[in-house]
């Protein structure tokens, strides 16, 4: 075993950072000195025996680690940073390593310290301040300009309750030094005004609009105050495209719009709709560049992406102007993809795809080209494999023995680390598998940290593909048969009654001995299997076969094989089509109006978005034969949502409640009715998807009828809600009358990116905390719930202290003794919410969408019992799919397994703590 490298082991890189004291003097960093002051800390707590035991020692080695390296990251090429900033980031290390204690006494030395130096400091800034110089762009040293600093801290806090502009310029002064770059400058009060983000929320906004100034600069090449860069935007516009065009980023056919009237239609009043963390990630991944240099300003990026989707559209400018309004005001989110790529040469604009792999050599590897192909340009994967022979199955060409399904696997996950997706984030896919596959034991372990590696995939996804009967076998404490597929192969084709039918065949053939490769196994125990590596290792998450084919619209014409990377797409797949599917997502709680949902908005809000996804089809680009014939052929798209929480919130209903359930029902079957809606009028201007025929649409079958297939198919075992109050007998008719354009319109996605791009909860979730610092390729940021804030300020509730005890009891209210009871019910965070009601919510939106949902569930306090207990709700409340499984007692372990080996040892079986998308890991992002 290799001693493990840590930040302090490279030397050359720890020279090149400095120190910048609350003097202005600048000195060389030594992580020694934070050593000792951690040390101070552990004193000053829990007295000099205990400070000076081995269990602190080491604590203080690995958090001195931790802070280097938070540092390090930021400032990989070296530079400097302020005293005030290490001591931040000592501050978070203790609070992580759940030092709580230390953390607090911490906090407070600092806060009894600030107050001791504030009237020195001042008097000594006055002085310092007109000494102080900066180099210009071009290499020239002047005086710094503190009256204009003053000027772009005022306008950035005008308007902003509770920011103080001599705030923001205070705290970046103590980060400038004589000789300071002009481009540090601004970069400081960007970072000062970041730091105060947490204490009010205001500072959010400003924040973003020093970072707008910065843009401004860096795209115009010219300092431009707040309040002149919506015109400069305009003026800049037909340069943009023109320049965009030449560096061949752009699509050549831009040009021929009406840019002068595109320009007109700007609002760039929208930019201070931003908060921090949105126009960063935009910054950081989104916007055009020339060698590193932005080329967008964040309503010319709009713009762009509305003309890309708009190339086909009769009256183009209308329509660009139109779509624009749209992602513009924040009602509705394109997917990250369509972001990415609308307007420029590489239209890739899709978010998912879903494959499935033949059973021979020359099928395998073509699926595997094609995963690398479709994730180059950000794309999504699902991968069916249950065809594959399983291990030990003859191989007829060579008289061999195959050696299942495993091994290909580990390919796939290579290749998913080697192609990323166009160098803006890691590539993704997950593979699925059904339960009767003879290799579906080993195909639990794949995420596993012993055993062989060669057949350990720790870098992709897994998913189970389980079908009604097993789960009536599990009911039933009867016994499962696994098969290979090589003899079984009409099984992958079947659902409902009819696989039912097949599969007790087979069984009796293997009873007969008229098969060679199978085996008997407990379906309880198997069942039991899977909880266990979904608790242990976050995967394979639980999808439920046969209420994704039973009800889908499309049965005529295929079968549903799996679902996608992130489990809400679930359409058919072949081998001779690739699904694909066009995701974007309301901003429901945008849609609230007079604490009810506006439904006329929200109507225009669909109408015009799912054009948008429509059009998506006919524009996209394709990587795969396969993929485009199977996207004209159907038109699928999957318009999702986000910010449910915060409409939630904006109502003042808890999530573990029945009126938050009864929400969730109303809203949900307003964005499907009125997403179908817009299908068929869009059918009725630009004619039926070429499938339609035969579909469920076509027979007068919608998502709600489709329930009685699902009972049907089951024999039972179903209950759930199936209240309605829209005329859906109205839609009907339209549909007999006209078609549906999209084979398929709804699927919630989870949102992870999009949502912090708009500020608002991701999807479906539950608050993760209601203060806590975010981690993603932009970096880390603090995230204060504000709807909170507001509640708390309006009781006189929101102080540092009220800040102090959010950060020390981990962003829960529920310890807090001064909050009110309905306080701390409206804002439970996901641990404290029993995933009985995010069940129960989830069941109810899914009786209306025609595929189905990324549906996160949290345990706080996890037991075989409950997760038993919950995945079973779940199949009998009808769910197509779950998502992540997020079990608090996991996350402890991955915490204390990295900082504290020494003295907390992992839960009993604990191998690996789940991989999360959107909240703890940065790079799971895949979808949206």
């Amino acid at each position: 075993m290799h001693a493990q490298t840590t930040p302090r082991d490279n030397p050359a890189l720890l020279a090149a950072l400095q120190v910048i004291r609350r003097t202005g003097d600048v000195v060389p960093f030594n992580a020694d000195k934070i050593s000792i002051a951690m040390t101070k800390a552990f004193l000053a707590v829990e007295g000099r025996q205990s400070a000076a035991s081995s269990r602190v020692r080491e604590l203080v080695a690995e958090l001195t680690d931790t802070v280097v390296r938070a540092l390090t990251r930021r400032l990989p090429d070296g530079g400097s940073v302020s005293i005030e900033d290490i001591q931040d980031q000592v501050e978070l290390a203790l609070m992580r390593s759940g030092e709580h204690d230390v953390a607090r006494a911490y906090v407070l030395y600092r806060e009894q310290r600030r107050a001791e130096r504030k009237h020195t400091q001042a008097a000594a800034q006055a002085a310092a301040v007109p000494s102080l110089h900066v180099v210009d762009a071009q290499g020239q040293r002047v005086p710094l300009d503190i009256a204009e600093l003053e000027a772009l801290c005022a306008a950035a806090c005008a308007g902003l309750e509770g920011t103080r502009p001599a705030r923001i310029l205070e705290s970046a002064l103590q980060n400038l030094y004589d000789g300071v770059p002009l481009a540090e400058v601004h970069q400081a009060l960007v970072l000062a005004a970041r730091t105060l983000i947490e204490q009010e929320p205001g500072y959010n906004y400003a924040t973003a609009r020093l970072l707008l100034a910065r843009l401004g600069r860096e795209v115009l090449g010219r300092d431009v105050s707040l309040a002149d860069l919506g015109e400069e935007t305009r003026a800049y516009f037909p340069k943009f495209v023109k320049k965009g065009i030449e560096a061949e980023l752009l699509d050549a056919r831009l040009a021929e719009f009406d840019l002068e009237r595109l320009a007109a239609a700007l609002q760039p009043e929208r930019d201070h709709l931003f908060a921090y963390l949105g126009l960063q990630t935009l910054y950081d991944r989104y916007f055009l560049h020339i060698d590193e240099r932005r080329i967008e300003l964040p309503q010319i990026f709009f713009m762009r992406v509305a003309m890309g989707l708009a190339l086909n559209e009769i009256d183009r400018e209308a329509r660009a102007i139109e779509f624009y309004n749209l992602i513009s005001s924040f009602d509705f989110m394109c997917s990250t993809p369509t972001l990415f790529n609308s307007g420029t040469r590489h239209s890739q604009l899709s978010s998912c795809y879903l494959t499935t792999v033949s059973d021979d050599l020359e099928g395998i590897y073509q699926s595997i080209k094609e995963n690398a192909l479709l994730q180059k340009f950000a794309g999504g994967l699902g991968n069916d494999w249950t065809p594959v022979r399983a291990l030990g199955s003859r191989i007829k060409g060579t008289n061999g023995q195959s050696q299942g399904v495993i091994p290909f696997l580990k390919v796939v996950n290579d290749t998913a680390v080697a192609v990323n997706q166009g160098g803006k984030r890691k590539g993704a896919v997950c593979a699925y598998l059904e339960t009767w596959h003879l290799d579906i034991e080993e195909f639990l372990d794949l995420r596993k940290n012993t055993g062989d590696e060669r057949r350990r995939t720790h870098d992709m996804n897994t998913a189970n593909w389980i079908p009604d009967l097993f789960m009536k076998r599990v009911m039933e404490r009867g016994d499962w048969t696994l098969f290979s597929p090589v003899e079984v192969p009409d099984l992958h084709e079947k659902y409902g009654q009819a696989f039912e039918q097949a599969y007790v065949a087979y069984e009796a053939r293997a009873a007969a001995g008229e098969l060679r490769l199978f085996k008997t196994v407990s379906a309880l125990q198997l069942w039991r299997k899977m909880l266990t590596m979904l608790f242990e290792t976050g995967h394979p998450w639980i999808t439920f076969k046969d209420p994704c084919n039973l009800r889908s619209p499309q049965q005529h014409v295929g079968v549903v094989h799996s679902s996608n990377l992130c489990t809400e797409i679930t359409l058919n797949t072949s081998d001779e089509e690739t699904a694909v599917c066009n995701l974007g997502s309301v901003n429901l709680v945008a849609h609230l109006k007079n604490g009810a949902l506006d439904q006329d908005k929200l109507a225009r809000t669909v109408r015009t978005a799912l054009r948008m996804l429509d059009n998506v089809v006919d524009i996209n680009f394709y990587a795969t034969p396969k993929a485009r014939r199977a996207n004209l052929r159907h038109r699928p798209v999957g318009m999702g949502m986000m910010g449910f929480a915060d409409a939630l919130y904006a109502l003042g209903l808890p999530y573990a409640s029945a009126a938050a359930v009864e929400f969730a029902d109303r809203s949900m079957e307003a964005i499907c009715y009125h997403a179908y809606w817009a299908s068929t009028e869009l059918a009725q201007e630009r004619g039926t998807y070429s499938s339609f025929k035969g579909s469920l649409w076509d027979k007068g079958i919608l998502p709600l009828d489709s329930l009685g297939l699902l009972e049907a198919g089951r024999g039972g075992h179903l209950d759930v809600n199936r209240d309605a109050t829209l005329d859906w007998d109205a839609l009907r008719a339209q549909i007999g009358r006209h078609g549906m354009r999209n084979s398929n319109c709804v699927a919630i996605a989870p949102t992870a990116t999009i949502s912090n791009i708009v500020g608002v909860s991701a999807s479906i979730e539950p608050a993760y905390q209601n203060i806590y610092v975010k981690s993603n390729l932009s970096g880390e940021f603090t995230v204060v719930n504000e709807a909170l804030v507001r509640d708390l300020k309006a009781l006189d509730l929101w102080d540092e202290v009220m800040v102090s005890d959010l950060k020390y009891f981990d962003g829960s209210l529920a310890r807090i003794e001064r909050i009110p009871d309905e306080l701390k019910a409206r804002y439970a965070t996901a641990f404290e919410i029993d995933p009985v009601w995010l069940i129960e919510a989830a069941a109810r939106r899914q009786k209306w969408i025609d595929q189905a949902q990324s549906l996160n569930l949290y345990l706080a306090v996890p037991s075989g019992k409950k997760l038993d207990e919950i995945y079973r709700f779940a199949w009998l409340r009808g769910l197509k799919t779950t998502y992540y499984l997020r079990t608090l007692g996991a996350s402890q372990v991955e915490k204390t397994a990295e900082r504290r080996n020494a003295d907390a040892a992992p839960e009993a079986g604990a191998e690996e703590a789940p991989r999360f998308c959107s909240i703890d890991n940065p790079d799971c992002e895949a979808c949206q």
